[in-house]
């Protein structure tokens, strides 16, 4: 028995083991979303969301044998809220300054459905989000925090963020390299400072979200917008037919917003670290 429980507990067992879970409640919420419209696709990724939080919730109490404060329903409106502001004001700033600099311009989709287009972008980027944090910076991150340390988890959760996406359509290496550096430390960072997944997964929605909503595709993924946009000079600068992820501008803006949330990252564990008891 001693065994079994030794073997469950190994940080590498129970990552993959509840990745494989919420992957599968994934998949099976795929189909059933893709066959429902409008509110009866969103109740499904809602449903969706709530067994993933569920697997991974059993996943850490029964496996990892760990509390799982990340994800306490205490805070989860507040930091859910400050971190779909922190997502917002990062994609819509660098949306605003791809304009100034000449890459983007807007007009209003006249004929969209906006209900349906709002339930549409809300669907897609609330299911995204749930499932690759709680993958990524749930299970990876901790798991490979708890073998190596918080540097060495926040560089190789970065490194598969990126590697995650190459499968996107129109992917490059330059748009594996960029998510890496502008999501994957990023949301990596967040999480380190809030120790919160509500407050990643609100950033990770609104990222999406906004993006989808302004009609630039997310990821590789074309978005049925508010508005459409008109895409001018180099992709390094637009990011071209991917999105905004292979462009320059977000890759600075969020490393720039990364470097406060490691610093007080590195505060909080100062904290904790001195408020440890002193053997007698």
């Amino acid at each position: 028995m001693k065994n079994k429980v030794s073997f469950w507990r190994f940080p590498i067992v129970w990552m993959i083991a509840g990745a494989m879970g919420i992957v599968l409640i994934n998949m099976i919420f795929q189909q059933l979303t893709e066959q429902g419209e409008g509110i009866v696709s969103l109740i499904f990724t809602l449903v969706m969301g709530f067994l993933a939080l569920l697997v991974y919730k059993l996943t850490l109490t029964y496996l990892a044998r760990r509390p799982t404060p990340e994800i306490s329903r205490k805070r989860a409106g507040i930091e859910s809220v400050l971190g779909m502001l922190t997502g917002t004001i990062f994609i819509a700033g660098s949306a605003f300054m791809i304009i100034a600099l000449g890459g983007y311009s807007f007009q209003w989709a006249s004929s969209a459905d906006t209900s349906s287009v709002l339930i549409a972008s809300i669907e897609s980027a609330l299911g995204g989000a749930i499932v690759e944090e709680l993958i990524f910076r749930g299970l990876m991150l901790q798991a490979i925090d708890q073998l190596g340390g918080k540097p060495l988890a926040l560089a190789v959760t970065s490194l598969f963020f990126g590697i995650a996406h190459l499968g996107n359509p129109g992917a490059t290496l330059w748009s594996g390299f960029a998510i890496a550096l502008e999501a994957g430390v990023l949301l990596g960072s967040a999480f380190l400072w809030r120790r919160n997944l509500w407050f990643a997964i609100g950033l990770h929605f609104a990222w999406n979200a906004i993006e989808g909503l302004l009609g630039i595709p997310v990821s590789g993924h074309p978005a049925t917008g508010l508005f459409t946009v008109k895409v001018h000079g180099a992709a390094l600068l637009t990011g071209g037919n991917f999105g905004l992820e292979t462009s320059i501008v977000p890759v600075v803006i969020s490393l720039l917003i990364s470097i406060p949330m490691l610093i007080g990252a590195a505060r909080n564990q100062r904290v904790d670290v001195g408020n440890l008891p002193v053997p007698k």
